[in-house]
């Protein structure tokens, strides 16, 4: 079983609020159709819900009443994102099923607190490709704070246990600096966790409430901790995740796992 994680970046336009990239997620999905491998699916918010959620401070927490209407507004959404994404795997026969993180999750100062991840198995055992995203949720300290789509691939490697985790992201890969601007950047094909401490991303200049590439790190390795790869492609070139899925070496950087 493979856990795949569309990047927001990749299936929206993060400067444009609610644009959705439909080729791109609909090449992806023929990519996942034609491997045929079980896989779970999580996506990012991208434009869909990281204005938003910036807008009203929906991450720090319930201060004012205000919020309420953000946190809904947010939440409503990144549902909308959730269900063009849906219906491109369900025109293209894979039958997905969605999963809101807020009825399997609750937080608690933005750590995780209890998750529900027998459903998504029960789900996988009857054949079915559970789909869940980057949402708001309850938090018990909080109020409510923002579930990153990379918290919930952590999660779900913890206690399932995937071959591989896919981020599927808009570069090739990890680089030795930002591709985007410097012309000298070099791919990193394949690193260690251990390698990847004293990495810094840049910042990404689009609104981003959960951290962006370098909350990505972080999450990486402790995912290489479990004993598990994880491997960065470009989504814009959707053949590469078809051939990771089908064991074929693509361009890409992939994070090895250690022992557990």
């Amino acid at each position: 079983m493979y856990i795949i994680k569309f990047g927001g970046s990749v299936i929206t336009n993060k400067t444009k609020e609610n644009c959705f990239k439909q080729e791109v997620v609909d090449d992806l999905v023929k990519a996942i159709k034609k491997a045929n491998k079980e896989t779970i699916i999580i996506h990012g918010a991208g434009s869909f819900g990281h204005i938003i959620a910036d807008k009203y401070n929906l991450n720090k927490g319930h201060k004012s009443s205000d919020q309420l209407l953000g946190f809904s507004l947010t939440h409503g959404m990144v549902q909308k994102l959730n269900s063009l994404v849906l219906d491109s795997l369900h025109n293209n026969g894979i039958p997905a099923v969605s999963i809101p993180p807020h009825s399997s999750l609750i937080l608690n100062n933005h750590n995780p607190l209890k998750f529900d991840y027998i459903i998504f198995k029960e789900y996988l055992d009857m054949g079915f490709t559970p789909v869940t995203f980057g949402d708001v949720v309850l938090d018990k300290k909080l109020g409510f704070s923002i579930c990153s789509g990379d918290l919930l691939m952590l999660l779900l490697a913890e206690n399932l246990e995937p071959e591989k985790t896919i981020f599927v992201i808009d570069e090739d890969g990890f680089f030795t600096s930002n591709p985007k601007e410097d012309k000298n950047a070099e791919l990193i094909e394949s690193a260690t966790k251990d390698q990847l401490n004293g990495y810094v991303a840049s910042k990404d200049r689009h609104a981003d409430v959960t951290g962006g590439m370098q909350g990505k790190i972080e999450t990486i390795k402790k995912i290489a901790e479990l004993g598990i790869d994880t491997i960065l492609l470009n989504g814009n070139k959707p053949d590469r995740l078809f051939k990771v899925l089908n064991g074929e070496k693509t361009k890409s950087t992939i994070i090895t796992g250690g022992q557990k």
